[in-house]
């Protein structure tokens, strides 16, 4: 996890402040990445130049959480 993480934050420095990575979610089988991004093909590229597979994308719409409930 160490080397994916180090590997992604230089992506990332070299790409600049027009992508930002939240934090990743890590099953068995998979991670799900999330990325403060301008558009798909930003979240592609720093896939492509870090050896990442982004099998899929979506654009997250909406945000909730327990305070939604209040």
């Amino acid at each position: 996890m160490q080397a994916i993480s180090q590997k992604s934050c230089g992506v990332l420095t070299e790409m600049g402040p027009q992508i930002q990575w939240v934090q990743s979610y890590v099953p068995d089988d998979k991670l799900y990445c999330g990325y403060i991004a301008p558009d798909e093909q930003t979240v592609r590229t720093h896939a492509e130049q870090g050896g990442f597979p982004a099998d899929s994308t979506s654009e997250v719409r909406s945000i909730i959480d327990p305070t939604t409930a209040v």
